[in-house]
């Protein structure tokens, strides 16, 4: 499932358009994931920076739909057994009806679902279905993320959990926070999951630093969709090198388990 020692790739269904969705995927998947994060377009994304919010803006206009993303996750689904974390605004979910979106995961073999913008207050009925449908709810947790509300977090998230390394919205950084290591210290210390860290990772480095700073994985997106931005008519060469050269990190590690 979600392993500890892992990067995770972030990259927007559809973006830039369905064939080349699916290559880049691919391309991730050949080239060192150890897990997928894949976005369903939307046309205001919550947290996100104007990387991913182009990368949205060009899957919508390719013509991608909920529907069109599932056929994708499909086709992924028949060559793979990756773990696949979706991340989504609640109104996609709503719009194509919350238990019947969750059942669609499952039937698809999809791991964990993440909505960002819906609060632990008001999750009661995604926890519910994710729970009935035997799918993980992952939650995020950032630097203003109290312990108290740490450990409620923990008592309904499952999979793994979302760190956010700073904050503000996602986007490269050159440098990550100097408090991440001893935040992600005390997200060990309060909750029973493996940690994944974004927003800002997108050099060796980071992925690095984090591993070091005892988190289990690392994800980033805003390097990938920039990639597809600047190179869309062969945007998997571009993506699969990237990943390769981020997932280098993590080689030697495992190498050293």
């Amino acid at each position: 499932m979600f392993k500890s020692k892992a990067f995770m790739p972030f990259v927007v269904l559809g973006d830039p358009n369905y064939e080349e969705s699916i290559k880049i995927i691919k391309g991730l998947i050949d080239n060192g994931a150890d897990a997928l994060e894949l976005g369903f377009a939307f046309s205001d994304p919550i947290a996100d920076g104007p990387v991913i919010q182009k990368a949205n803006n060009r899957a919508l206009a390719s013509g991608i739909t909920t529907e069109k993303s599932f056929s994708i996750i499909e086709k992924i689904r028949k060559e793979s057994n990756i773990p696949i974390s979706v991340m989504l605004s609640y109104n996609l979910v709503y719009n194509f009806g919350t238990e019947e979106f969750y059942q669609k995961c499952s039937n698809l073999s999809i791991d964990a679902i993440l909505c960002p913008d819906i609060p632990l207050e008001e999750s009661k009925e995604l926890i519910k279905y994710a729970r009935e449908y035997d799918v993980h709810q992952v939650f995020l947790v950032s630097p203003t993320t109290t312990v108290d509300r740490m450990k409620k977090l923990n008592e309904v998230c499952s999979g793994y959990i979302y760190l956010v390394s700073l904050l503000g919205t996602t986007g490269t950084r050159s440098e990550l926070s100097k408090k991440l290591p001893s935040l992600i210290k005390t997200v060990k210390k309060e909750m029973n999951l493996p940690v994944y860290v974004g927003f800002g990772i997108s050099k060796i480095e980071h992925v690095e630093d984090i591993l070091k700073a005892g988190a289990d994985g690392a994800i980033c997106g805003s390097a990938f969709c920039k990639l597809i931005e600047n190179n869309e008519k062969n945007a998997s060469e571009e993506i699969s090198r990237l990943c390769k050269e981020l997932t280098e990190p993590l080689k030697k590690i495992k190498e050293f388990e």
